[in-house]
């Protein structure tokens, strides 16, 4: 993986005397999970804000999906997917309504999002659920399938805000097969999580204190640095600031 899909570089977000996003840079390869991770409150959704061209930076300077976050931010959001964890479907919709309406919303003609709905039903055994109103499936099924439709159009990079939340074990054991199945098709994952165990499964972390990356590097890079053996305790050692 050498491509670089994000690059970012000096990035602030400032509101008065307020330094939200405090100077940060990082990169994101083609194809890689990349965790985003900080307590509530350390910036995290402010910089994705930016980076999904939805708010424009202070200062600095940064390109996602190829594209200049200063000045393309309506091509950044032609060629990502996003999913939060509060809003991601239309539940008073059925399932194919959903598909369809982000479809069109992408920009695929309608004999490709037939095609592919068929593909996305079939990977998720939802063929018999293609007519169910969204607010009826479970938590867990509703958010695979918010994950498939914010994959439908082959974006170049996925940011998942928090994706697991509230589900079970299982269900999110199935969302990350998802995810690792996005990568090796060479999409890159952005995902913020308070699972730390989720960490884990990064090929890179960065952990935010107060609108600053304080720490940045695989999970098992981390690990080593602070000498202990869980993410938890990278993030509890970075988060309270007793470094």
């Amino acid at each position: 993986m050498s491509e670089n899909i994000i690059e970012i570089k000096n990035l602030y977000k400032i509101f008065g005397n307020f330094y939200a996003v405090n100077d940060i840079s990082f990169n994101v390869k083609k194809g890689e999970i990349f965790g985003f991770l900080g307590a509530n409150g350390a910036g995290k959704t402010t910089a994705i804000k930016i980076l999904c061209g939805l708010s424009y930076p202070s200062k600095g300077e940064g390109m996602v999906a190829g594209f200049d976050i200063r000045k393309e931010n309506e091509k950044i959001k032609q060629n990502i997917g996003y999913m939060s964890q509060k809003f991601s479907l239309y539940e008073d919709l059925k399932v194919w309504e959903n598909i369809y309406l982000f479809g069109r919303i992408y920009g695929l003609s309608k004999k490709e999002i037939k095609l592919r709905t068929e593909l996305l039903l079939k990977r998720l055994n939802f063929e018999d659920k293609q007519d169910a109103l969204v607010s009826s499936l479970p938590l867990g099924w509703r958010q695979k399938l918010a994950f498939c439709i914010a994959n439908f159009h082959s974006p170049k990079v996925i940011f998942l805000d928090e994706p697991t939340g509230g589900v079970d074990p299982i269900t999110r054991r199935q969302f990350w097969e998802l995810i690792h199945e996005s990568a090796q098709m060479g999409t890159s994952v952005f995902i913020t999580t308070h699972y730390m165990d989720e960490a884990e499964y990064c090929d890179r972390v960065s952990i935010m204190v107060d609108g600053k990356i304080v720490v940045l590097g695989t999970p098992q890079e981390l690990k080593t640095k602070f000498n202990v053996l869980s993410m938890d305790e990278v993030f509890y050692i970075v988060a309270t600031k007793k470094r």
